[in-house]
């Protein structure tokens, strides 16, 4: 799988980097796991995984190349303050995800 950022951009006033990227997923098959995809655009960016939020990612049909965007916060505090509470949702760690599925039955 490789990712490559296609623009960086710092948005001050929300205290966040916003960028977008595309992903290659030709050896993998189907579209990436969001937590995957994070954990690669962290080593690239050198910052914490804890601090970024895959917005959105969608492979374009008949291609195996997904287009996303998502927003690196200076603190977790903030992120909560700005992100949606489905989007902070849907980038649980899936051994998280999986924990409080299970405490809740």
């Amino acid at each position: 799988m490789k990712v490559e950022i296609s623009s960086k951009e710092r948005n001050p006033l929300l205290k966040r980097m916003e960028i977008t990227f595309k992903v290659n997923h030709e050896e993998t098959g189907g579209t990436p796991q969001r937590f995957e995809v994070r954990k690669i655009l962290a080593k690239i960016l050198n910052k914490d995984i804890q601090l970024m939020y895959i917005k959105r990612m969608e492979t374009k049909t008949g291609t195996m190349t997904a287009f996303g965007s998502a927003n690196i916060y200076d603190s977790t505090e903030q992120a909560k303050l700005v992100e949606s509470k489905h989007i902070l949702q849907r980038n649980i760690p899936p051994e998280k995800a999986n924990g409080e599925e299970q405490s809740n039955e």
